[in-house]
C-alpha cells in the first residue's frame, strides 16, 4: 500500500516547514540585534518571533495529523487536531503578549532606555518585514486553497508579527527623533495586537470545537433541502464544521404511505442538493413518517406502520358519526407471529388512532401475511377455467378479454384478465365495473383463490 500523502497534504506540510524556517530567521535577527542595541521592542518582536517557531512546529504537527484519513476510533476524520494547535498558538500568544507588557511598562516606569538606534537597526526591521509579508502571503494563499485551520490561524500570527515589526519601526523612528520612551510605546502596541490576534483565534476556533452552528452554511444547506423535496417535512438540519469541512445530518418527514422506493429517491435528492450548497460535504439523510398537513389517512396509516411487527395494512375505511369517526382496517402480520403478540400490537395501534383529533373508535382484523411468490402450474382444472371466463367476459361485455391467464397455485385458481371500458367512464365506475366482472366469475367457476380485474380504457 502507498504511503504517499496526498497533494493538499504535502502543499500544507511545505508551508509549514517554509514558516519554521522563517520563523527561526527572524528570532535570530530580532533577538540578536534587539540584545545588541538594547531595543525592548526588538526583544519583544524576537520573544514573539520564537513563538512564532513553537506555534509553526505545532502548525506541521497538526497538519500531518489532521491530514490523516477517517478511521473507527475518528470516524470524522482527524482535522480538529488543527483547531487544537491553532488554540495552542493562541496560548504562546498570550504568554508572550504579558510578558511584553511587563517588561514596557517597567521601562516606561524607570523612565530609561538604553536603545542605540544606528541603521543596521533599521534594515534589520525592513528585513523582518519583507520576509512577514511573504509568508503572511504564502500561508493565506495555501490555507485558502486546502481550507486549513491551522495554516489560516498561522498567518493571523504573522499579522500580528508584521503588525509588531512595524510598530517597533515606528517606535525607532521616534527614538532616532529623540523620544526614548517610542521603544515602549512601540513594544506596548506589539502587545495589544498580539492579544487581540489571541483572542481571535481563541474566538473563532473554540466555537468550531463546541461545535457551534457556522450560520450562513445551515441557511444554504436549509435552503438546499427546501429547494430538492419541496413538499417534505425538514423536522431537523444539523450543520457542523470541522478543518473546513461541513458534516450535515437531516431528518425529513415524508407521507407514511410514500414507497419505499420514492423515499429513497427523495433522499438522494436532498444529499445531492446538500453538496452541492456544501462542496466536499458529509451528508446523512434520515426519512421518517410525516405528521404535518397529512390527511386523516395518512394519519392512520402513520400510525399503523409505525407498529411494531406489522408488515402491511389495507381497507381503510372511516365512518363519520356526529360524536366521532369510526375507523376500521386490516392488519397484516408474519404468519408464525403469535396471536397475542399481534393482538397486543394491534390494541397499541387502536389506542393510537384513538388520540387523533376527530376518532371516537378503531377497530382491527388482524391477518396472516400472504407469501411474495407462489408455485404456479398449468393443469386440466386452470385450462377448463380459462375457457370458462373467456366465454364469460365476451358475453357479458360482447369483447374479448385480454391477458387472460389462470395459473394453479397451492391457494387455488388465480384469474388475471384486463378489461376494456368506456374510456368516459370515471374510476369509481371502472372499479364498479370490474368488481361486477370479478362477482360474475366467481359464480360461473367456483373455488377461485382470486380474481384480480386491471381495467384499461377502450382506444378510439
Amino acid at each position: 500500500m502507498s504511503t504517499a500523502l496526498p497533494e493538499a497534504g504535502r502543499g500544507q506540510q511545505r508551508t509549514a516547514l517554509v514558516s519554521i524556517g522563517a520563523a527561526i530567521v527572524l528570532v535570530v535577527l530580532k533577538l540578536g540585534t534587539g540584545i545588541a542595541t538594547g531595543s525592548l521592542g526588538l526583544i519583544s518582536a524576537g520573544i514573539e518571533s520564537s513563538g512564532d517557531v513553537f506555534a509553526a512546529l505545532l502548525t506541521f504537527l497538526a497538519v500531518r495529523l489532521g491530514g490523516r484519513p477517517a478511521d473507527d476510533d475518528h470516524p470524522f476524520g482527524h482535522r480538529r487536531a488543527e483547531n487544537l494547535a491553532a488554540l495552542g498558538e493562541a496560548a504562546i500568544l498570550l504568554g508572550g503578549g504579558i510578558f511584553i507588557t511587563i517588561a514596557a511598562l517597567g521601562q516606561l516606569a524607570e523612565g530609561s532606555s538604553h536603545l542605540d538606534a544606528r541603521w543596521y537597526v533599521f534594515a534589520v526591521i525592513g528585513v523582518a518585514i519583507c520576509i512577514d509579508v511573504s509568508r503572511i502571503a504564502v500561508s493565506l494563499r495555501t490555507a485558502r486553497k486546502y481550507s486549513s485551520a491551522a495554516l489560516q490561524s498561522n498567518a493571523m500570527h504573522f499579522g500580528a508579527d508584521l503588525a509588531g515589526s512595524i510598530a517597533v519601526l515606528g517606535g525607532l523612528v521616534l527614538v532616532a527623533a529623540g523620544l526614548d520612551a517610542g521603544d515602549a510605546i512601540a513594544a506596548l502596541f506589539v502587545a495589544g495586537v498580539i492579544f487581540a490576534a489571541a483572542f481571535r483565534l481563541i474566538y473563532v476556533n473554540a466555537r468550531v470545537l463546541m461545535d457551534t452552528t457556522p450560520q450562513e452554511a445551515y441557511e444554504r444547506a436549509l435552503r438546499a433541502v427546501a429547494a430538492s423535496a419541496p413538499g417534505a417535512d425538514v423536522q431537523r438540519l444539523r450543520v457542523r464544521e470541522s478543518g473546513g469541512r461541513y458534516f450535515a445530518d437531516v431528518v425529513v418527514g415524508v407521507p407514511p404511505a410514500q414507497p419505499v422506493l420514492e423515499s429513497h429517491q427523495t433522499a438522494d435528492a436532498i444529499e445531492e442538493a446538500v453538496h452541492a450548497a456544501l462542496p466536499f460535504s458529509d451528508v446523512v439523510v434520515h426519512i421518517e413518517p410525516g405528521g404535518h398537513d397529512l390527511s386523516l389517512r395518512e394519519q392512520i396509516l402513520g400510525v399503523a406502520l409505525a407498529a411494531r411487527d406489522v408488515r402491511e395494512v389495507h381497507d381503510v375505511n372511516v365512518f363519520e358519526r356526529s360524536d366521532g369517526a369510526i375507523v376500521t382496517l386490516h392488519v397484516k402480520f408474519d404468519p408464525a407471529l403469535p396471536l397475542i403478540d399481534a393482538h397486543r400490537t394491534a390494541d397499541e395501534i387502536e389506542s393510537g388512532l384513538r388520540r387523533l383529533p376527530g376518532i371516537r373508535e378503531a377497530r382491527t382484523h388482524l391477518e396472516p401475511i400472504e407469501p411474495a411468490t407462489r408455485t404456479a402450474r398449468d393443469s386440466d382444472g386452470a385450462h377448463d377455467c380459462h375457457r370458462a371466463v373467456a366465454a364469460l367476459v365476451l358475453r357479458m361485455s360482447g369483447r374479448t378479454a385480454r391477458d387472460l391467464s389462470v395459473l394453479e397455485t397451492q391457494s387455488g385458481l388465480v384469474v388475471l384478465l384486463t378489461a376494456v371500458v368506456d374510456p368516459d367512464l370515471g374510476l369509481a365506475a371502472a372499479h364498479d365495473a370490474a368488481g361486477s366482472l370479478e362477482a360474475a366469475i366467481r359464480r360461473e367457476v367456483t373455488g377461485l383463490a382470486q380474481v384480480i380485474v386491471h381495467t384499461e380504457p377502450l382506444a378510439h
